[in-house]
């Protein structure tokens, strides 16, 4: 089993003495883990971070079997030196990647979403919206996608602020006035890009997010959410 691809770097930790084991999301052959010989080496090192860039070389003798991989610069990395919050944001996005799609699912549209997201993290003002946006399409991928689209109680398209947390389906304001207190906050972002962005948006939609994410991803496999998603949400909510 062979092949090349254009690759994001998910994650990677040591292994043996100079090797790595990487993770990374390739664009037409979905999440793949490797080996990477030399992993600790000056030149290879700078391309295991989360977020760069690379062509992703693997060979397996076997197509269940953890294979080998050569890594090459593609594009820059992101420069997020002097913006923690950014580097946190790409760090929790690549984490999350790595841990809600499943292996070797081919999975393009979620590799051009990431891609895209990667080059926002130096604007601050932007990508905490796009970063919620991008895990709604995570759920989307998995087939749990939420329902925006009308009200699920009158079929109504105008005035959605709540999502009900039993279908994930969107509900209008006068719809979902009884029941408000058991419903999730439905941010005007998610609807449109146009939707603008009122103070505590990003947090209810990370709210938003988080739940369908812990109830159809990490819940069934008696994990939390990943601790750096709740480290984004704790720096996004102060």
């Amino acid at each position: 089993m062979e092949f090349e691809d254009e690759a994001i770097v998910l994650g990677a930790r040591s292994h043996g003495e100079t090797g790595a084991i990487v993770h990374v999301l390739t664009e037409n052959h979905g999440v793949y883990a490797a080996h990477i010989s030399g992993g600790a080496s000056r030149r290879i090192k700078p391309l295991l971070q989360a977020g760069s860039s690379v062509v992703f070389a693997y060979r397996a003798r076997h197509a269940d079997q953890l294979g080998a991989a050569t890594l090459e610069a593609s594009g820059p990395s992101p420069d997020l030196l002097d913006e923690p919050l950014g580097l946190l944001g790409l760090q929790c996005a690549c984490a999350m990647t790595q841990t809600v799609l499943p292996e070797r699912d081919s999975q393009p549209g979620a590799y051009h979403a990431l891609s895209g997201l990667l080059g926002l993290f130096v604007f601050p003002d932007i990508w905490p919206a796009v970063y919620v946006r991008y895990e709604a399409g995570l759920l989307e991928a998995l087939g749990f996608g939420l329902d925006l689209s009308a009200c699920a109680v009158s079929g109504d398209h105008d005035d959605l602020i709540y999502v009900s947390p039993k279908s994930g389906r969107a509900v209008g304001r006068t719809a979902g006035e009884p029941y408000k207190d058991k419903l999730l906050h439905l941010p005007g972002f998610m609807l449109s890009s146009q939707g603008g962005l009122a103070e505590g948006d990003v947090v209810r939609g990370l709210e938003l997010t988080g739940f369908f994410l812990e109830r159809h991803v990490f819940h069934p496999h008696n994990k939390p959410l990943p601790d750096v998603r709740l480290r984004l949400k704790t720096s996004l909510s102060s």
